[in-house]
């Protein structure tokens, strides 16, 4: 049996989160020097094409590290009979998945902290990053707020400014933002739990809120700005990817955009450049070898 490496432990805490920018957040706390007690995470699940029930990313972090994982189906007595067993200072909640309930927020003394990619009340909500680029935000940050029972609605503990000069991809954008809130929880934690940092609520009045993105979101209307267009392409890089529809031996053809560019002549006028395409049941290709051998005009 491998023994643990030993680790400095600052905070005793519990991480939650299910997603990429959990993993993000998670690799630059290490970095850091602050390492989750135990993770908390979604249960096992069907995926690729083969449907194998496999672990999520972040599970698959924890167990790399040998960290204590939690996968419960419901945050019901059980799990929390369990997460009051670990004795965390403080929970951590980083892109979980799932509506926590009063019983998991009150276990530890310092209760719950959430990092979330906007400066709230901005952006509550499930698509705050892809939103901030859709709406060409660049003066944006990240919170770290405690948590309620209301979605993005507890109070907010720091706050930290992020300015963006081009818009990167949504993978880009997401680890930048990542980093940036794991930078401000790990300055933030200390003070937290000794009591130096005062909460202070939120402006309800002035809350913005996000949807959830949907597959038929990425369709690019050609008769748009094309700076607008640009940056839905970059929002939706990751998922549901942007795309427009050609006519094509009798029927519409997807063509998801897989790169683009944007050429300025002003601040927010320029030509949108498309430099590579992935068909519909083709191979992803440039678009100068798509137009060859495909209609040349779009259908939006």
């Amino acid at each position: 049996m491998t023994e643990k490496k030993s680790r400095p432990q600052p905070i005793k805490f519990a991480f939650f989160g299910s997603s990429r920018f959990s993993i993000l957040v998670l690799d630059e706390l290490e970095r850091l020097g602050f390492f989750p007690a135990c993770v908390i995470t979604l249960p096992d699940m069907p995926r690729g094409r083969g449907h194998e029930v496999s672990p999520n990313i972040v599970k698959s972090w924890a167990a790399q590290r040998e960290i204590k994982v939690f996968t419960p189906s419901k945050l019901d007595t059980a799990a929390a009979d369990d997460l009051r067993a670990e004795s965390c200072d403080v929970f951590v909640v980083a892109s979980y998945g799932k509506i926590i309930p009063a019983k998991i927020i009150d276990l530890p003394p310092h209760k719950m902290l959430n990092i979330h990619p906007s400066l709230l009340p901005n952006y509550r909500g499930p698509s705050p990053l892809q939103t901030a680029m859709l709406q060409d935000a660049k003066q944006t940050g990240v919170t770290i707020m405690r948590i309620d029972e209301k979605i993005d609605h507890g109070p907010i503990v720091a706050q930290a400014e992020v300015t963006v000069n081009e818009w990167p991809t949504y993978e880009e954008f997401e680890e930048m933002m990542a980093h940036a809130g794991a930078k401000l929880l790990a300055d933030v934690l200390p003070k937290w739990v000794s009591g130096m940092i005062k909460e202070r609520e939120q402006d309800h009045s002035a809350a913005t809120t996000t949807k959830w993105i949907k597959k038929e979101d990425g369709l690019i209307d050609f008769a748009n700005e094309p700076y607008s267009d640009f940056r839905k392409i970059q929002a939706f890089h990751q998922w549901p990817s942007a795309y427009f529809l050609v006519e094509h031996r009798g029927k519409m053809l997807r063509v998801k955009i897989a790169k683009a560019s944007f050429e300025r002549s002003s601040p927010q006028r320029g030509i949108l450049v498309i430099e590579r395409v992935l068909p519909e049941g083709a191979r992803e290709m440039s678009y100068a070898d798509f137009l060859k051998g495909y209609a040349k005009t779009a259908k939006s």
